[in-house]
C-alpha cells in the first residue's frame, strides 16, 4: 500500500509538472524577429490567442505608439506559428513595426478585418494593462 501511495504521489506531481509546462508553452502573446519585407509580407514565428482573432501589423518609431496598420492576418484560438500578414503599403528597410494580437470581438461581421486606428470593433488585446505585441525591424 506504502508503495502504491508513493507512485500515485509521484504521478501526481509529474502530471501537475507537466500541465504547468503546457500552459507556460500556451502563455498569450507575439513571437517574432527583425525580417526582410523584400516579399510584401511580414511574418511572426508564433502566436498565441486565446480565442480567434488577428495579428495585426501597425507602423511605429521609437515611441513605442501603434500607428496605422499596413498588414493583418487570421489567427486560430491557440498557438499559430509562421503567421504571415501581407503588407497593404509599402514599408522600407529600417521602418519600425509593432506585431500585435487583436479580437475577433465588435464587429459587424465575424472574419472581416473592421479596425481603424482606435477604434474598438476587432481592437488590441491587453494582458495585465499592457498590448500583446512585439515590436520589430524591417530589413
Amino acid at each position: 500500500m506504502k508503495k502504491h501511495l508513493m507512485t500515485s504521489a509521484f504521478l501526481a506531481a509529474t502530471l501537475a509538472s507537466g500541465s504547468a509546462l503546457a500552459m507556460d508553452n500556451m502563455k498569450v502573446g507575439v513571437w517574432g524577429d527583425n525580417q526582410s519585407v523584400a516579399d510584401g509580407t511580414v511574418t511572426a514565428k508564433k502566436v498565441v490567442a486565446e480565442k480567434n482573432g488577428w495579428l495585426v501589423v501597425h507602423r511605429t518609431d521609437e515611441s513605442g505608439k501603434p500607428g496605422p496598420v499596413v498588414a493583418h492576418a487570421p489567427l486560430r484560438k491557440g498557438k499559430n506559428t509562421d503567421v504571415a500578414a501581407i503588407l497593404t503599403e509599402d514599408v522600407k528597410s529600417g521602418d519600425m513595426l509593432m506585431l500585435m494580437l487583436h479580437s475577433e470581438d465588435g464587429g459587424m461581421k465575424t472574419g472581416i478585418f473592421e479596425y481603424t486606428l482606435g477604434a474598438k470593433e476587432d481592437g488590441p488585446i491587453k494582458k495585465d494593462g499592457k498590448l500583446v505585441m512585439k515590436t520589430i525591424t524591417a530589413k
